[in-house]
């Protein structure tokens, strides 16, 4: 049974917070407790803490555990936009609307229940207890564009350490209100959980981690403008916040910038192209994921004629 409230003893003071819950509660790993923490669902003393707080003899941590959901991943049939595949990766461009993996909420329609239904023999070897298998790096439910997956343990685990190693290029297109200034910036904040809204991200005055975004102004409209924008780090909500923050916050976003009325059905945030090295024959890869309709439709409602070689882009 999973505890709602530890005591701290002598042998925990001076643990970080995550690491002490790891060895507290042996059934989950440290990243999905770490996961607790950021979402609010952790408090020492009855106060909120980060995963590096450092812990003392007689605290009062208590756990808010979520519902329980069923365990068991259904592969479902459904259509996957495939880039390219081998016996190694499988590279999809991943449409708006499409959740990545399951969570609170949602156990079924995930693009983890796809890859079951598309090629269980494969990713059912590779379920693990976050319940993502293959699953390497995701995008927003409500963002558009590559996704690279893997197919088996040994390219799982080195796609992950290329992503973590910062070998992976990120390009993004991004439709925003308003014209950033300047109209290009390597972009550098402190980055973490908003101190009020919880399931929101921020730029911090100060502490958290480092969050990098750059980005260049494609095309100008009259009232938004086309960026093109890579990202250096992968913070959650990243590349939303870092522009909400520039006040010029993504067409239809309704988290990080007000809904413009008929701007767009959903935010307009598409992952253009996806670079890095094949994770076993190491061969420099390059992937480009079309534009979806709604995306060109946002872009022609805001008068911003786009470059042919996006429109042209293989």
């Amino acid at each position: 049974m999973n505890p709602a409230t530890i005591t701290v003893g002598p042998d925990g003071h001076a643990a970080r917070l995550d690491r002490f819950l790891a060895q507290a509660c042996p059934d989950h790993s440290r990243s999905a407790l770490q996961r607790l923490i950021a979402d609010g669902r952790v408090t020492v003393n009855g106060q909120l803490a980060r995963s590096s707080h450092l812990l003392r003899d007689g605290d009062l941590i208590a756990i808010a555990w979520p519902p329980p959901a069923s365990r068991e991943l259904l592969p479902e049939q459904f259509a996957l936009p495939i880039l390219y595949q081998d016996d190694d990766l499988l590279v999809i461009a991943k449409p708006a609307g499409l959740t990545v993996h399951p969570g609170a909420g949602t156990q079924a329609g995930t693009l983890v229940n796809a890859l079951l239904g598309y090629d269980y023999e494969h990713f059912s070897e590779l379920v693990d207890e976050d319940r993502r298998p293959g699953i390497v790096h995701r995008l927003d439910k409500d963002t558009s564009g590559v996704l690279a997956i893997a197919r088996h343990e040994q390219a799982k685990a080195r796609l992950s350490a290329a992503f973590a190693a910062r070998e992976v290029t990120k390009t993004y297109l991004a439709l925003v209100a308003g014209q950033p200034r300047p109209p290009s910036q390597r972009l550098v904040t402190p980055y973490g959980r908003h101190p009020v809204h919880r399931r929101k991200m921020t730029v911090l005055r100060q502490g958290g981690k480092e969050a990098i975004t750059r980005y260049r102004t494609w095309v100008a409209g009259p009232g938004a403008a086309l960026l093109e924008v890579q990202l250096e780090t992968g913070r959650t909500h990243q590349i939303r916040v870092h522009l909400a923050h520039l006040g010029c916050p993504i067409l239809g976003d309704a988290v990080y910038g007000p809904r413009h009325a008929g701007a767009a059905p959903r935010q307009m945030l598409h992952a253009w192209r996806l670079a890095f090295a094949h994770p076993m024959t190491r061969q420099p890869m390059s992937f480009t994921a079309p534009l979806p309709d709604d995306f060109r439709a946002a872009a022609l409602a805001h008068g911003i004629a786009l470059p042919a070689e996006i429109l042209d882009a293989p």
